[in-house]
């Protein structure tokens, strides 16, 4: 069984959103994480189409667009 990433960002191609996510997850020195890519699963669709990106934790938090760097932190402290 493979092993969860203990965060991981769900995005989808070509999301500017996605792409600003990105910066303020390295702004806020962020540890690495699993990119989980949205498009063509349609149980991913429907449960993040409208809220990419979300960053996930692997005790399930999830954290919503929009976030800055203090949101990350905060988020990821627990």
């Amino acid at each position: 069984m493979p092993r969860t990433a203990p965060l991981q960002l769900f995005q989808r191609d070509h999301c500017p959103l996605c792409d600003r996510a990105l910066e303020v997850l390295a702004r806020a020195r962020a540890p690495e994480f699993e990119t989980v890519w949205i498009d063509d699963d349609e149980a991913l669709e429907a449960r993040y189409g409208a809220r990419v990106p979300v960053l996930r934790r692997g005790d399930g938090g999830e954290l919503d667009w929009p976030f800055d760097a203090d949101a990350v932190r905060g988020f990821l402290a627990g």
